[in-house]
């Protein structure tokens, strides 16, 4: 995930102006960052929040304007174009991080966290690996946020692996890791981008999606679906991309207060996050849509196709050594770690 669409700042470049009038030696910058979440989600409103805060807090010198809604295009579109230079930054999924350094999968694999609580400790002692690998292609990776636990909706009830693959599921086009996780299953994945999913529910062309329950409201994907799964397929996580020659450019000072400034907005986010995953699961009830209980041999049958998964990808999207050290902090947490 890591669904939606990220900084507004509106107006921010005008007061940042005045600011610079007042300083004189004094330099704005405009950061340019996408994203996915849509305008007036919990992520854009945060996001949004985050954006004030930063321009406050380096007196008018930075200012970010999010692009909200995927106006800018789908995650694959956002990165090129941060390649181009032509955008600055991007809020987004595991899938758009992914699109610069595959690696980072690995904390989101199917079916590896039973728990919130597990994927916290694990992505937390994986974290920093990630951020000196982008900081080397290139970007600045800033702390870790939430999609949350994805869940199969669906047009008819899916009780097991076959139900699934007489389905008509949307495939991101970009995440090879549930796509290989299809073709073991025979699940007919049809690849598009995430602006794309919501006109495709309503002709047909795709029947079946996967979203977290917040994402699912946001993205209106809930109103074209009847039915739920009670198992998730993996937790989503997401974070904000900024190109190094953009982060670069900031002084020692600002970047401090910029670091520290996304710090706290990430972890006001992750917890708006989780607490409106948890609003949104039950508004989706409210609104007709039936969570069906998963079945423990569906459950059974998709981690073992999950957990060949994870070794089909290793070598082509993560090394042994980062599943190992995954695994290996999974099972710390699992030994009563904290």
């Amino acid at each position: 995930m890591a669904t939606r669409t990220l900084f507004r700042a509106l107006g921010m470049a005008a007061a940042a102006a005045a600011a610079l009038g007042a300083a004189g030696t004094a330099r704005a910058d405009e950061w340019r960052v996408a994203t996915l979440a849509p305008e007036g989600s919990t992520w854009m409103k945060i996001l949004s929040r985050g954006a004030e805060e930063v321009s406050k807090a380096t007196g008018g010198r930075l200012s970010v304007k999010y692009y909200a809604g995927g106006v800018q295009g789908d995650e694959k579109d956002v990165v090129a174009k941060m390649q181009l230079g032509q955008l600055d930054g991007g809020a987004m999924t595991s899938i758009g991080l992914s699109l610069v350094d595959e690696s980072i999968r690995v904390v989101e694999l199917p079916m590896l966290y039973k728990s919130v609580e597990e994927m916290d400790y694990v992505r937390k002692k994986m974290w920093p690996t990630f951020q000196a690998r982008f900081l080397k292609k290139g970007y600045y990776l800033s702390e870790p946020g939430d999609v949350g636990f994805l869940y199969f909706y669906s047009a008819e009830p899916v009780k097991s692996i076959a139900d699934l693959g007489k389905a008509k599921v949307w495939l991101w086009g970009e995440d090879k890791i549930v796509k290989a996780m299809f073709r073991r299953m025979s699940v007919n994945g049809v690849p598009m981008g995430v602006p794309d999913v919501l006109p495709a529910l309503n002709t047909g062309r795709i029947n079946a999606t996967y979203a977290s329950p917040l994402a699912a409201v946001a993205l209106q994907w809930y109103t074209k679906v009847k039915f739920a799964t009670s198992m998730p397929m993996a937790y989503g996580i997401a974070g904000t991309l900024i190109r190094k020659q953009t982060w670069d450019k900031l002084s020692a000072e600002d970047q401090k207060t910029a670091e520290k400034t996304f710090k706290i907005q990430a972890q006001k986010l992750r917890k708006a996050v989780r607490s409106d995953n948890e609003r949104a699961f039950k508004a989706i009830g409210r609104a007709g849509v039936k969570t069906i209980e998963t079945p423990p041999a569906m459950v059974a049958e998709f981690e073992k196709h999950a957990q060949a998964t994870w070794q089909e990808m290793v070598g082509k999207i993560y090394s042994k050594e980062d599943l190992d050290q995954v695994m290996k902090y999974r099972a710390e947490f699992r030994a009563g770690a904290k």
